[in-house]
C-alpha cells in the first residue's frame, strides 16, 4: 500500500517531465528509467526480490552507460559487472578515485566523498531508511546533479554543472 502511495505522489515526475537539461532528460528516459529489456536481464538477479532486482537493474543500467574502470558495492557486483565487463570490484581503501559505488551508511559515504571526481557516480541504497544521509549529501558542494528515487539515489559530482536536486518516478 505504501509503494502506490510513493508512487501516486511521484506522478508529476513521470519520465523526465519539467527537467529542462537535455542531459538531466536524457539519463532518466534513456538510463533510470528504461523499460525496454537489456541484454543481460535473463542472466542476472533471478531469485532476488523485486526491490533488489529494480535497484540491481539500475546499477546495471548505470554501469553500462558510464563503463567505469573499477566500482565498489556488496550488494550488486553481479549487476554491475553484467553492464561493464571491464569493471573491476574493489573495496574503497584500493580506489584512488571513485568511479562508481552503492553506498548504505554514512561511514561509506565519509571515506569515499573525497574520491570523487567528474566522473563519478554515486548511487545510495535504501533512500527511504537514509533520509539524513540525503540530506547531508544535498548540502555537499560537490554533488551537483541528484536523482531521489525513492528507493535509492543518484549523485553525480560533474563540478562543470550546476547543482540540482531532481524527484523521480522511479
Amino acid at each position: 500500500m505504501k509503494g502506490i502511495l510513493v508512487w501516486l505522489s511521484r506522478i508529476g515526475h513521470c519520465r523526465g517531465f519539467g527537467i529542462q537539461s537535455p542531459t538531466d532528460y536524457w539519463m532518466v528516459r534513456y538510463v533510470i528509467n528504461e523499460r525496454w529489456p537489456y541484454y543481460q536481464y535473463d542472466n542476472i538477479g533471478r531469485s532476488d526480490d523485486w526491490l533488489t532486482q529494480k535497484v540491481g537493474r539500475l546499477c546495471f543500467r548505470l554501469a553500462n552507460w558510464r563503463q567505469p574502470k573499477t566500482a565498489i558495492s556488496t550488494e550488486y557486483p553481479d549487476y554491475i559487472n553484467a553492464g561493464c565487463r571491464r569493471c573491476q570490484m574493489t573495496t574503497d581503501s584500493a580506489v584512488v578515485e571513485m568511479e562508481m559505488a552503492v553506498v548504505t551508511t554514512e561511514k561509506e559515504l565519509e571515506r569515499l566523498l573525497p574520491k570523487c571526481g567528474d566522473e563519478s557516480v554515486l548511487v545510495i541504497d535504501r533512500l527511504y531508511e537514509n533520509r539524513q544521509l540525503w540530506k547531508r549529501l544535498t548540502e555537499e558542494p560537490e554533488a551537483t546533479v541528484m536523482f531521489d528515487l525513492y528507493y535509492c539515489g543518484i549523485v553525480l559530482f560533474n563540478k562543470k554543472r550546476t547543482k540540482k536536486h531532481y524527484t523521480i518516478n522511479f
